[in-house]
């Protein structure tokens, strides 16, 4: 009788252990963001969201990804869908290899108290180490498996609709200046359409 009560208050133990574990895995990937709709957002402006200094764009999947700071890009409408997203990404960068095979991207605000993290992942290379566990960022991943960082005041998840490479042979003269003397590369453009917003 002694053996049996053991046994079941070891079983009791450990199924109550398992469902503490579960609650913490679970409290550990919550985050204060909260999702909302880009079409109904009055505080974005499609003409200054990528001015200041910068956002972050992220590629990649729960195996591997690199991000880096961006300051080109534009919003707007195409093919009936009003949104869309356009980024760019230089040849020799190493993001533009995650950027190429990822099926989903994010683009990624931080606010003032982040202002290094921009700054670093803008001049350091991911081929050098990992950026995000340089700097302490936490990384997490939405539904479809694209990396983010908890960190990060405003996320936008897309999916990736079209990509082509700039084109010298097309350039007019202020493209044709910049790229004369652009050690990156000509740069690859990839259109992609929200899925999903958040913000804190």
């Amino acid at each position: 009788m002694k053996k049996t009560r053991f046994i079941l208050t070891a079983i009791v133990m450990l199924i109550g252990a398992q469902a503490m574990a579960q609650q913490k895995e679970v409290k550990s990937e919550t985050t204060p963001f909260k999702e909302y709709n880009v079409q109904q957002a009055d505080d974005i402006n499609p003409f200054n969201i990528f001015t200041g200094w910068g956002l972050l764009l992220c590629a990649g999947d729960k195996e591997s990804s690199n991000a880096m700071t961006i300051g080109w890009g534009g919003l707007g409408t195409i093919w009936g869908r009003n949104n869309m997203v356009t980024v760019y990404v230089a040849e020799k960068r190493y993001t533009k290899k995650f950027m190429d095979k990822s099926p989903y991207f994010t683009i990624m605000a931080f606010d003032e108290s982040h202002r290094d993290v921009l700054r670093y992942m803008g001049t350091k290379s991911g081929r050098d180490g990992d950026k995000a566990k340089a700097l302490g960022l936490h990384v997490a991943y939405t539904e479809n498996g694209t990396p983010y960082y908890e960190e990060a005041s405003m996320v936008w998840e897309c999916e990736l609709m079209y990509s082509d490479v700039f084109r010298k042979e097309n350039m007019k003269a202020v493209p044709s200046r910049l790229y004369s003397n652009f050690p990156s590369g000509i740069h690859s453009f990839y259109i992609g359409r929200i899925v999903k917003a958040m913000k804190k």
